[in-house]
């Protein structure tokens, strides 16, 4: 009878043997009928022998795969036994470990929800940016509040401007003078995590120097392999803003200029030659602004009708004349401040000789040229060795901005 006590003893373990076993992938009435369900659904500690504990086995051979066999997660929210217990929610017992189940079942979600999207990111990854489309993006940026911050020259007073206007390089022309102010407002724009375009620079040229299909994290340690202090690399940019990430994808995407830049990088993690490559790189954007600055690139900008392409050809020269100099004779990263030093001198006051080396770089072709110890010609001579004045006294060790 449905309502009646179980007997216990040797007859109700000969009647659970008889009486056929419900399986606890169906919802059986009795299984969720209360206690007496229960008792009906075990019958007994001798239900478990016999044949019906071989089947169990089995079943539980299927549910539970031996090691090594994984499962997708989306198949254990299928598991009989999880879902049996879930339908034990009638009992206090079964309440407590339907609520486990529930949290469990939950956080597997959220795990594999974090999968999908972890995948769905680097599948939809943003394709390299272009020089001229990161450039046409800040020509059409607002970019107010840097242009405010925007000094176009250096302010001189009494004799040293009037020797300047009356020996110093020409004026820029007015109508190039908009082309500077973009520059300039560049090198006060910082990085912006909320503007994609600034993140499309920074992963393409973490995908050009390291030659990787695959894009990296905003912040991490990758950043320090690529040569900036930390693991932030808008941290970095003091002085030379958004400007600095525009010559260095300038120097990554140009094919004439690409290999020089894996060059110069394979020496920058030399076993005793290394120098933080992206912090060098930033040096060499603020020398290329004071050169812009103090008017020193005014002939050539006129002469080419053009301000950011003589800004990033001397970059690039700059860059190629310290990487020859650095690995001929040998520098180390002690040596980098004075170096430094007579790098600005030379890009200030003789950038057009700067421009010419770059150039026959250019038309050799890096297999041609080799980048060999550089040989300039009688009376064209750069003596970087006497460019510095001994007697100047530097505040502390020379270091890298």
């Amino acid at each position: 009878m449905p309502g009646a006590v179980v007997p216990c003893g040797r007859g109700a373990d000969y009647i659970s043997r008889r009486a056929p076993r419900p399986r606890l992938r169906t919802a059986e009435p009795a299984a969720t009928g209360g206690r007496g369900g229960l008792a009906a659904a075990s019958g007994g500690r001798g239900g478990m022998s016999g044949g019906a504990g071989g089947s169990e086995r089995r079943e539980e051979r299927q549910r539970f795969p031996p090691p090594g066999k994984s499962r997708p997660i989306s198949a254990l929210r299928q598991n009989g036994l999880l879902q049996a217990l879930v339908r034990e929610a009638g009992q206090p017992a079964g309440a407590e470990i339907s609520e486990e189940l529930r949290r469990a079942q939950e956080e597997w979600e959220a795990v594999e929800e974090i999968q999908s999207g972890l995948w769905g990111t680097l599948a939809s990854a943003a394709p390299p940016i272009s020089f001229n489309e990161a450039l046409q993006y800040f020509q059409t940026a607002d970019l107010s509040e840097c242009r405010k911050k925007v000094q176009a020259t250096v302010r001189r007073q009494g004799l040293a401007a009037l020797v300047h206007f009356l020996f110093g390089p020409p004026r820029l022309q007015p109508q190039l003078q908009g082309e500077r102010e973009l520059a300039l407002a560049m090198a006060q724009c910082g990085l912006d995590d909320n503007e994609r375009v600034h993140m499309r620079i920074l992963q393409t040229i973490y995908k050009k120097l390291t030659r990787s299909r695959l894009g990296c994290p905003r912040y991490g340690a990758h950043w320090e392999e690529l040569g900036f202090q930390g693991a932030d690399p808008g941290t970095d940019l003091r002085g030379t803003g958004m400007l600095g990430l525009m010559q260095l994808l300038y120097f990554v995407m140009d094919a004439q200029t690409l290999p020089l830049a894996h060059e110069i990088f394979k020496l920058s993690r030399h076993e005793t030659q290394n120098f933080p490559f992206c912090i060098m790189s930033v040096n060499i954007t603020r020398i290329v602004i004071q050169a812009l600055r103090e008017e020193c690139l005014s002939r050539e900008c006129n002469r080419r009708q053009q301000v950011i392409a003589v800004l990033n050809d001397l970059y690039a020269a700059a860059f190629l004349q310290l990487y020859r100099l650095w690995k001929w004779q040998h520098k180390t990263i002690a040596d980098s401040g004075f170096l430094l030093k007579e790098l600005e001198f030379s890009a200030k006051k003789k950038p057009k000789q700067l421009l010419k080396s770059l150039e026959a770089y250019v038309n050799r072709g890096p297999a041609a040229d080799g980048l060999l110890r550089p040989s300039p010609a009688p009376g064209d001579e750069m003596d970087f060795t006497g460019v510095c004045d001994p007697r100047v006294e530097l505040e502390g060790e020379a270091r890298l901005i």
